[in-house]
């Protein structure tokens, strides 16, 4: 990604040529015209098209070179086949910035593919940045401009919003007129072959009148540069993105969508935990979200009061609240006390807040000033059932009046359709989000906890672990020796000894010392247990030739190619984990932790995060387990090791950006003994890049 794109004429043209204009209204190239001239676009109109003379009185031109100056973009819609003849000419015309609108690209197949690569070679050889193509256009309502052909145009806001889908902005679009919700700019990328989305999202942070970046994301051009800056947008504004493509289905959908790949739903969530970036499930999710935090203050911590006039509702709010984990705020004595003084007498006066059905606004208003008050309370849910002797507009009057003398957020439930679209309008003047129904409060004040915690987190730099052997390093990767590699990074194992023969297996376990687990040593499978290949508990000789036996002849049943046991020291009392790496080809290498053992496919306790880890992202990874909670300690289980797998976590993640074609390296189980005794890698396997699997 050139990180210098100059992006602006895309928002702020000083004047634009459609090439491909059209005088029928059922076409595309009428609607870009009329959008530019009937959102008061200020700068020149230029329609191209030979074959007419105006359009909606503007008049045609015959050809790009012909369009006068000033003009520094272009909208391209013409068929796919000549639309590389006609970036050419904006090149020799001098225009450097283009919307290609055009479809029948590389989403269409091969041909459209090499359509698409001759599109870029020309953009290249004429140095013009363009927009697409298959794509819908931009929006700025604040300059304003609309490059579009879809009818409408949202008010001016501080949202800004782009997307891989085009279908999604003509949606938002219309979704926001009905809504009265406030957009700053608008981009439909298409298949963004040249201008991509994190350049978008930089020009967004740059854009002094977006406070909120939103992202429809399929797929992402490099990762590691659209990380770098997401995260840097994250320390300024809100960025929150809705990553489409997560399933397996989902993934082959946006291949043939775009072109696009959409890579892993874990790889993404990693990436976008560590960059600050707040993941919507849902489009519906992604806006409530973005008004919220646009509008306002963000909280201090987690707990909510909720004031209702209506069990029902308020129940649902605050089961959401709890599932989201938000906790509701036990209000002070005071506040109480202040509110038995002021509600009707069967009001309930705890947390949540009931006025009763019978209260006007002014109940309301006395209440929700209390609780924004009250120094246990950190954000509040205003809820208020349909009713019919007061208008709802009169609420949203006095709950914006009152939430904007406090520095607390507010979040409105004012329930319904019919009956509140007045009240609706007041609340967005005001800032003040609303939503129809209760139980959405929560993912939103969740959210914005999130961004809150993200923004109070110090930035450390990862600690270097720097006493190993580069050279060591090398010929262990090269020879697939994970153990020898992972010891160079101070991870430890159990004693143990390869054996051969049997008589070489009771050796080693009278050097090791009893007990001992024999496991089978081959390189055509990955998982021993799967093949009857472990034995556990090996306290004697007997035991020892038994165990040998039952291994071979394990093997020879499953056609497995059998070069002997590893004869281990047997670990006792501590906790089985999975810790290990992965490299996503487009955020790089990704840590793994969780629970571990034979039940690791099970439970499906794992969770990842971006290489490398300092030793708070560490700890995070850890916590985000149910084998992190163990580890502290669990009924009978003393606490564990925890802070052996911290620094095993760190210097593993550095082992993954230190050694770039490790494909995947997983320590299962890693043993974590009781606190202060240590941690040990009991089974290994790994991969280099395309290469079968290897284990030790």
């Amino acid at each position: 990604m050139n990180p210098f794109v100059m992006l602006n004429p895309f928002f702020k043209p000083e004047g634009v040529a459609v090439v491909g204009a059209s005088r029928n209204p059922h076409k595309l190239g009428y609607g870009a015209v009329r959008n530019l001239k009937e959102y008061r676009y200020q700068g020149g109109i230029f329609p191209v098209n030979k074959s007419a003379s105006e359009i909606l009185y503007l008049p045609c031109f015959e050809s790009v070179a012909e369009v006068p100056d000033p003009v520094d973009l272009a909208i391209i819609i013409v068929p796919a086949s000549i639309v590389s003849t006609i970036m050419k000419q904006c090149g020799e015309r001098g225009i450097k910035h283009a919307i290609v609108i055009s479809g029948g690209f590389s989403e269409t197949g091969e041909e459209g593919r090499e359509l698409e690569e001759e599109l870029v070679r020309v953009a290249e050889e004429w140095e013009i940045n363009f927009i697409g193509p298959n794509c819908i256009g931009t929006i700025d309502t604040h300059t304003p401009v609309n490059t579009t052909f879809v009818t409408g145009m949202p008010e001016s806001g501080e949202i800004g919003f782009c997307s891989q889908s085009g279908a999604m902005v003509a949606s938002v679009i219309d979704w926001a007129r009905g809504a009265g919700v406030g957009f700053s700019r608008i981009v439909s990328l298409g298949n963004q072959v040249d201008v991509n989305e994190t350049q978008m999202i930089r020009a967004l942070h740059e854009d002094n009148q977006t406070q909120v970046i939103t992202a429809y994301i399929e797929g992402v051009s490099n990762g590691k540069n659209f990380m770098e800056v997401a995260q840097k947008a994250a320390r300024d504004k809100p960025v929150v993105a809705l990553k489409g493509g997560r399933g397996e289905s989902g993934a082959r959908a946006v291949a043939s969508h775009t072109g696009a790949l959409a890579g892993s739903a874990e790889a993404y969530g990693a990436a976008f935990e560590r960059s600050g970036v707040l993941q919507a499930e849902t489009m519906e999710e992604m806006f409530d979200w973005a008004r919220a935090l646009a509008w306002q203050p963000l909280p201090k911590g987690k707990k909510v009061a909720v004031l209702t006039n209506a069990g029902g509702p308020a129940i649902l709010a605050v089961d959401a609240l709890e599932n989201a984990g938000l906790e509701l705020a036990e209000l002070t004595a005071e506040t109480k006390k202040y509110l038995e003084s002021r509600l009707p007498k069967a009001a309930s006066v705890s947390n949540p807040v009931d006025v009763l059905a019978g209260s006007g606004p002014g109940t309301y208003a006395v209440a929700l000033d209390a609780l924004l008050t009250d120094e246990t309370v950190d954000s509040v849910v205003v809820i208020q059932a349909p009713q019919d002797w007061f208008l709802p507009a009169s609420l949203a009057e006095v709950v914006g009046e009152v939430a904007g003398s406090h520095q607390k957020p507010v979040i409105a439930s004012i329930m319904g359709k019919a009956s509140v679209e007045e009240a609706l309008k007041i609340l967005h003047k005001r800032k003040i989000p609303n939503v129809a129904f209760p139980e959405r409060v929560a993912s939103v004040l969740a959210a914005m906890v999130k961004r809150k915690e993200w923004l109070d987190i110090p930035q450390q730099t990862p600690d270097r672990f720097t006493n190993f052997n580069e050279q060591n390093v090398e010929r262990s990767t090269s020879e697939k020796d994970w153990k020898s590699l992972l010891q160079e990074y101070g991870i430890a194992f159990p004693p143990e000894q390869l054996a051969e023969t049997e008589e070489e297996a009771v050796k080693a376990t009278e050097s090791i010392g009893y007990p001992v687990v024999l496991k089978l040593e081959s390189e055509s499978i990955s998982h021993k247990t799967e093949v009857d290949g472990v034995k556990l508990d090996i306290r004697n000789k007997e035991d020892v030739l038994r165990a040998w036996n039952e291994i071979k002849e394990s093997a020879e049943l499953t056609d497995v190619d059998m070069e002997g046991v590893q004869v281990q020291k047997m670990l006792t009392g501590g906790q089985e984990v999975i810790m290990g790496l992965r490299r996503d080809p487009q955020f790089g290498p990704m840590v793994l932790f969780g629970t571990g053992g034979i039940d690791v496919e099970l439970l499906q306790d794992v969770e990842s995060a971006v290489a490398p880890l300092n030793r708070l992202q560490a700890e995070n990874l850890i916590d985000a387990t149910r084998a992190g909670t163990k580890l502290k300690g669990w009924r009978n289980q003393p606490p564990a090791d925890r802070e052996t797998v911290i620094k095993y976590l760190m210097r593993l993640s550095q082992l993954g950006d230190d050694v770039p074609n490790i494909d995947e390296l997983e320590m299962n189980p890693l043993y974590v003994l009781p606190e202060g005794q240590g941690a040990y890698a009991v089974d290994v396997r790994g991969t280099v890049v395309e290469d079968e699997k290897a284990t030790v």
